[in-house]
């Protein structure tokens, strides 16, 4: 939430590095010169998924024989899960910092988190957008609203037919106060297959210098993040 796809140059560059393509999709009202959420301006999770899907189908058809997968940090985590539910799915799943909003998840009765999601609609109705520096600002009311619905219910809006059976890779973060340890593994067992799904935890002692394991932090120095989703496609691909 609340960052341009530039926030992930740092992330393509590393994958280039190592040999492989990467594209970070555009951001709906946070990339340059373009709308920001307003009263005029709304979306949601399904406009969302459908820059996804729209990505997707564009690179399959420029290239049928390419493997295509999807890393989603935080928000994008669910949006990727989400895709690979209602359309046809991705060859890989890599998911960062993934989490189960749902405030029963987190420490201290997940009470921080039930007053951020309890404030989403008052806010929205105030603005018609979540404003800075409330979380996610500028957040399009829509799409916030479905995701504090889902933080205070513990229902994701977006159906869930079946679990994902795309071969994922879920990166936990060490120290992540935001997808913390409980939460991802709630998002693991509600939405991937056990037989396809490889779990690690980027360790603190692990981050290189000046580098960190925090759920946003870990964008700017990605190598070990990267290295663990190259060694993992590999097998991943042979058993396909």
């Amino acid at each position: 939430m609340a960052v341009p796809s530039g926030f992930y140059r740092p992330v393509v560059e590393s994958f280039e590095r190592h040999g492989w393509e990467a594209v970070a999709l555009p951001r709906r009202g946070f990339e340059h010169c373009t709308p920001r959420a307003s009263r005029q301006q709304d979306w949601s999770y399904d406009d969302e998924i459908a820059v996804v899907a729209e990505a997707v189908a564009d690179h399959r058809a420029a290239d049928p024989d390419r493997p295509i997968i999807l890393l989603g940090h935080s928000l994008g985590a669910q949006l990727a899960v989400a895709h690979d539910l209602q359309r046809l799915p991705s060859d890989g799943l890599v998911l960062v910092g993934a989490s189960v909003p749902h405030f029963r998840r987190y420490p201290f009765g997940g009470l921080p988190v039930l007053a951020m999601a309890l404030a989403v609609r008052p806010l929205t109705s105030a603005f018609g957008f979540v404003p800075r520096p409330a979380f996610g600002g500028p957040g399009a009311t829509t799409l916030m609203r479905q995701w504090a619905r889902w933080a205070v219910t513990g229902r994701p809006p977006f159906a869930v037919p079946r679990r994902v059976t795309t071969p994922s890779l879920v990166v936990k973060l060490q120290g992540d106060a935001y997808a913390v340890s409980a939460s991802t593994d709630a998002f693991v067992d509600q939405f991937l297959e056990p037989a396809s799904t490889t779990r690690s935890t980027y360790l603190r002692s692990e981050a290189p210098d000046g580098g960190t394991t925090e759920h946003v932090g870990w964008v700017r120095t990605p190598d070990p993040v990267v290295e663990r989703v190259t060694r993992w496609w590999e097998p991943a691909l042979s058993s396909r």
